[in-house]
């Protein structure tokens, strides 16, 4: 389940070491609690039901060496709870690997593909790899993508490979990644930062999304237009900061939602995409570098696009070579 020694069934009490040092309350609680679905784990912070010495805390909150952790007794799935990997799937992953040493994994994640399960996902990217790996003891997610998001994704063999990335990212420093968006409309090459602070709201239907708000989060995207046809343009968006949904609704607050965003399009944005033949969000990681804990080394890891990427490119008159 994890190094710590807890019975989930009952209330833990843990004390956080120097490995977890600045590490996301929720991504701690992940990592604890294998088999518990993603709701679940922002329920019980969300209820005030995990503690950090003593007082509330949210999602976001950074652990420190030394801090007390209360976890409240929950539900997880049994190994055998886990689905097999199909036959597909195994070839895709297998396939995916852009690059691999004894501490650090890269993958070019398919879209669709959820990265962990939970939320009505039995088997996402991660669970699904350690299937395929028996052997390895340790394989967690340093970073997320989106499930409709494709794209290059590390996961970490190593704690402490995990622990330096997770730093590197909650410090944005050492690590840069790029993506490609095909968006809507004329996108003006004048337009090469967005800093439109960002705020996490509910609907009235209960669908969390991302908007531009004064009260929101300091976010920073640059932008680089790459290539423009009749009805899209296609982009390299460099997220500064991380913050969820940060592409897409920066992109949109500028008039040029991604394609294929069922989340943010508004209904005539989806009529031109029935119309085009789109059928995903075209939203792609394809770009990633920083310098490897490990080792010192400089990686630059590249993952090329898909052919339904590439074709629907060609389809809308930005052409370009990767």
């Amino acid at each position: 389940m994890s190094e710590y020694d807890i019975d989930p069934g009952k209330v833990s009490q843990i004390q956080i070491d120097a490995d977890h040092h600045d590490q996301r309350v929720d991504n701690f609680l992940i990592t604890l609690l294998k088999g518990a679905p993603k709701t679940l784990i922002y329920r019980i912070i969300r209820k005030g039901e995990v503690r950090v010495n003593k007082k509330r805390v949210k999602a976001d909150s950074r652990l420190k060496n030394g801090d007390i952790v209360r976890v409240p007794p929950v539900r997880l799935a049994e190994k055998d709870e886990v689905p097999d990997v199909s036959p597909r799937l195994r070839s895709i992953l297998e396939g995916a690997v852009l690059y691999e040493d004894e501490g650090l994994l890269a993958i070019n994640k398919p879209h669709g593909l959820a990265v962990h399960g939970g939320s009505g996902v039995n088997l996402g990217m991660i669970e699904a790899l350690r299937k395929i790996r028996p052997d390895h003891k340790f394989l967690e997610l340093v970073h997320r993508l989106d499930r409709d998001t494709s794209g290059v994704i590390l996961v970490a063999k190593k704690r402490a490979v995990l622990t330096a990335l997770q730093r590197m990212l909650a410090n944005k420093s050492g690590i840069s990644k790029r993506y490609l968006a095909l968006v809507h409309g004329q996108w003006p090459a004048s337009i090469r930062d967005v800093k439109e602070p960002l705020l996490r709201v509910e609907r009235q239907s209960g669908e969390r999304i991302v908007v531009v708000d004064a009260e929101g989060k300091p976010s920073h995207t640059r932008t680089k237009l790459l290539a423009s046809g009749p009805h899209y343009s296609l982009l390299e968006a460099e997220p500064v900061t991380g913050r969820t949904h940060q592409i897409r609704v920066h992109c949109l607050f500028h008039g040029h939602v991604i394609a294929g965003d069922e989340k943010y399009s508004d209904k005539a944005e989806k009529d031109i995409d029935h119309r085009q033949g789109v059928r995903r969000l075209f939203l792609h990681a394809w770009h990633l570098a920083f310098r490897h804990p490990a080792s010192g080394e400089h990686l630059e890891l590249t993952a090329l696009p898909d052919t339904e990427f590439t074709d629907m490119l060609d389809k809308a008159g930005c052409h370009v070579t990767f």
